[in-house]
């Protein structure tokens, strides 16, 4: 959609902002589907037709909303962090593993990006398929690469794929199984940064391990 040439009425990015950051927390908390233009401008402190300017439909505020939590928590955490272009594939692994960590653990005031991103992949919306293409496909093929280098193969190789699926999936895990990892092992450490730390570590140890193996087996 093209811009107007119009002037934007004073506080016009503002107003956006703010029903961006309600809109992300009552869909954090709703779901998209349960979620209402009059919660949201509720707590924006705006005027129900406030959506319809800016956004034009609760279905595209929504959408809006994801990439702006997106773009967030990737401003805050960059995908391998300071880690240098020229490191080392397993230092790659390592700061790719922290800074999904760090993200999916979030307890600042942006923690709803993690939940409504949740959110989506147990309910998925239309929204979906601009997010996997958007940002999701090319965190994949980044990580891909990382680790095609680590085992030393083509980033074609079937290997691949499920490396990078197991990497992701141990880290997501311990927040989506939270509720029974917290019962099952009440003195677990607070996920606090030493936390994300440790786990990092082992989650890179434990994956650099089974492609090590995996490296010297024949596809």
């Amino acid at each position: 959609m093209k811009l107007s040439a119009a002037p934007e009425p004073v506080g016009h990015d503002e107003t956006r902002r703010q029903l961006m950051e309600s809109a992300g927390a009552v869909f954090a908390e709703c779901g998209f589907r349960d979620a209402t233009i009059r919660e949201i401008c509720r707590r924006a402190g705006a005027n129900v037709a406030a959506v319809n300017y800016h956004f034009g439909d609760k279905e595209n505020l929504y959408l809006e909303v994801l990439r702006y939590a997106q773009s967030r928590a990737f401003a805050r955490y960059p995908l391998l962090l300071d880690a240098a272009d020229d490191a080392p594939p397993k230092d790659k692994l390592r700061a790719f593993v922290k800074s999904t960590l760090l993200r999916v653990f979030d307890k600042g005031p942006d923690s709803w990006h993690g939940k409504i991103l949740s959110r989506e992949m147990i309910e998925p919306t239309r929204a979906l398929d601009s997010l996997v293409e958007e940002r999701m496909r090319p965190m994949a093929r980044q990580l891909g690469e990382i680790i095609a280098g680590v085992l030393d193969c083509p980033v074609t190789d079937e290997r691949v794929r499920l490396c990078a699926f197991s990497v992701v999936s141990q880290c997501v895990f311990y927040h989506h199984c939270r509720p029974v990892v917290s019962r099952l092992f009440p003195d677990q450490p607070a996920m606090d940064l030493a936390g994300v730390e440790r786990l990092a570590d082992h989650i890179t140890r434990f994956s650099l391990a089974a492609m090590k193996h995996l490296s010297k087996s024949k596809h």
